[in-house]
């Protein structure tokens, strides 16, 4: 239920980074395959973020102390960008047309996905007593 939960939510993000950010694009659908098209490729980012994130940030470990976190903004941007070419792969018109679009993109699916993260309860606020 709560990866159910997680797909949602970025597919949230998801769309507000389709409104918010020229070059960020959905195709001409209606609303049932638009939901459809970003709940799956909401997949297709959080698979991309399971797999490819960690040996990116293990092997760039020390770009990330130099630089002090900032960039993690760089990688999202690129995990994004990766996700839009999986996804034209896979036929689902979803399309991130270059690295600025998809640097800003990523900050506004990462702190959408934050707010709707504390805003909804999972079963990550559960007490271990």
């Amino acid at each position: 239920m709560r990866i159910l939960i997680k797909v949602v939510i970025t597919a949230i993000a998801l769309w507000a980074a389709t409104a918010l950010i020229d070059g960020i694009t959905l195709g001409d659908q209606d609303t049932a395959h638009r939901a459809l098209t970003l709940l799956c490729v909401a997949v297709i980012f959080g698979l991309v973020n399971a797999v490819i994130k960690p040996i990116v940030k293990t092997l760039g470990c020390a770009f990330y102390i130099l630089t002090l976190g900032l960039i993690g903004l760089v990688v999202n941007g690129l995990l994004l960008w990766l996700t839009s070419a999986i996804a034209d792969r896979l036929d689902l018109p979803f399309h991130v047309s270059g690295f600025w679009p998809a640097f800003w993109g990523a900050i506004v699916v990462g702190i959408v996905g934050w707010l709707l993260h504390v805003l909804i309860p999972g079963d990550d606020d559960k007490d271990d007593d």
